[in-house]
């Protein structure tokens, strides 16, 4: 098989042949396009208006033209022009920065072209220490000790292919639609975009899903060699419409804290807070963790799943 015909499920555009495999897709990475991408479509979004600049008669195209773009960032036209063909590589951290304010990139966005750049130069990672294998750190027991200590609320382990390693025993009550019986791993993107059942499970899957791609965006600025995110990548690409268009955004997002609503099988509708926590023995892995406002509807809901959780695993320890 060409390699040109491999080529753009992790840029935005997979190629027609990877459309139609129902196979996990090997994908291979263009930093070029990648840069290119991400640049132009942060122009696009910013008006000249937000740019503090006059609106002079109509506009081709969406957003600042590239003229204005290094005016504002205090580069050349020529260089700036070079820099959105994906030519990167090289440029200087005050470069960057100039970049990010001109094209008003918050930090997440920062943080990702500070990504691109990196890869462009061949730093891998982002300079992060290497991460170890997922399986070592789902079976590292004090890890589990620490997941089981938590009672009142929701904590699991997540990777950055989106893979739910480990779970306390409510977190495995709380995602049971998405665990199942069928052995394999869980993995949230692909309940997200390939499982039904994710649709009466998020009752803001609109929004749950830009998150999620999002999040993978920006670990794929991170690691732009990362096998395995590319194989999910290419595997999410070929089967939903939405991911492709969404992935081809080229939207990034981290999660660190904030608000969700579920629509759970056995308790009803969930509000829920979360905290998004590194463990920082395992690069790359997260420990989440979903409570309750004390008092709330949500909160006596959440007790509620953990008693039925209780007696559903009780049988099952004593058989």
């Amino acid at each position: 098989m060409e390699k040109s015909l491999l080529m753009g499920v992790l840029t935005g555009h997979p190629s027609p042949l990877c459309r139609r495999s129902r196979r996990t897709t090997v994908v291979v990475v263009d930093n070029r396009q990648e840069v290119r991408e991400f640049l132009t479509t942060r122009r696009a979004r910013i008006t000249p208006d937000q740019a503090g600049l006059p609106t002079t008669g109509p506009r081709r195209v969406p957003g600042l033209r590239r003229s204005e773009v290094a005016t504002i960032a205090g580069l050349s036209v020529e260089y700036y022009a070079r820099l959105e063909r994906g030519q990167i590589a090289g440029a200087s951290t005050g470069v960057l920065e100039a970049l990010a304010r001109a094209l008003q990139l918050d930090d997440t966005e920062r943080a990702h072209l500070f990504d691109l750049a990196r890869a462009a130069d061949g730093i891998p990672t982002s300079g992060r220490p290497r991460r170890r294998t997922t399986g070592k750190a789902a079976s590292r027991l004090s890890l589990q000790w620490a997941l089981d200590a938590i009672k009142d609320g929701v904590a699991f382990v997540r990777d950055s292919h989106q893979n739910l390693l480990a779970t306390n025993a409510l977190g495995r009550a709380f995602y049971s639609p998405v665990i199942g019986d069928n052995g394999r791993t869980p993995n949230l993107a692909r309940f997200q975009f390939l499982d039904p059942a994710s649709r009466d499970f998020y009752p803001d899957w609109d929004l749950f899903a830009q998150m999620c791609v999002g999040i993978m965006r920006a670990e794929a600025g991170r690691d732009p060699h990362d096998r395995g995110l590319q194989d999910l990548v290419g595997e999410l690409s070929t089967q939903s419409e939405i991911f492709r268009h969404l992935w081809a955004d080229h939207n990034v997002r981290t999660h660190g804290s904030g608000t969700k609503r579920f629509n759970h099988p056995v308790v009803g509708e969930l509000t829920l807070a979360y905290e998004e926590l590194a463990v920082t023995a395992e690069p790359g892995l997260v420990l989440l963790v979903y409570t309750a406002e004390p008092g709330s509807p949500s909160a006596e809901r959440l007790q509620l799943l953990a008693s039925w959780a209780a007696s559903v695993e009780t049988p099952t320890k004593n058989s």
